[in-house]
């Protein structure tokens, strides 16, 4: 076999923007997610550690119910336009990335709470506090570093999702590098 397959499908209109598009979103999920979870797990592990083992639970969820029920039941849930924001609705892509990040949930989740269990978050928090620093220069500026590489590792686990992440993306009609790759399987095996 030689490698013209592959120039093929590198010189394809469609590969680039596919595999942009599904970076783009990938890139989205990581900073949506890491936006949300870094401040309600610092807040878990600070002020609510009997509900860690809840948080866990709900973690486990998006592997419990596959990504066909859970795409169904989002466009079920949005296609009534009662449940979702207008700014939601007019933007498409806001579902893709809100579907991703739940689905990137367990990934994120466990990495972040390894991290924090590995620090003194109570210790890091109190000195920053004592020393007049307000919530949210304690959360970017001494537990954020500390748990860069929890945070990095959650982050890497999102990106291999988002870009292999096929039947969300399908079932709601998006045209992604993972719907691209089953498209050029289909037509140019």
């Amino acid at each position: 076999g030689s490698l013209a397959a592959y120039g093929v499908i590198l010189h394809s209109p469609r590969f680039w923007p596919t595999i942009k598009l599904s970076f783009r979103r990938a890139l989205e999920t990581i900073v949506v997610g890491l936006l949300l979870f870094v401040p309600t797990i610092s807040w878990v592990h600070l002020k609510l550690p009997r509900l860690r083992p809840v948080v866990g639970f709900l973690a486990l969820v998006p592997f419990v119910v596959p990504p066909i029920i859970l795409v169904v039941g989002l466009l079920k849930f949005y296609k009534d336009t009662l449940h979702a924001p207008f700014w939601f609705l007019g933007k498409p892509d806001f579902f893709l990335v809100g579907a991703y990040v739940i689905l990137a949930f367990p990934y994120i989740y466990f990495s972040l709470d390894a991290g924090f269990r590995s620090i003194d978050v109570h210790t890091l928090t109190e000195a920053s506090r004592n020393l007049g620093a307000s919530w949210r220069t304690t959360l970017g500026r001494v537990i954020l570093p500390n748990i860069r590489v929890a945070a990095l590792s959650g982050a890497f686990l999102t990106l291999a999702i988002v870009m292999g992440e096929f039947t969300i993306a399908s079932l709601s009609a998006f045209h992604t590098f993972p719907t691209y790759l089953q498209y050029v399987n289909e037509s140019q095996a």
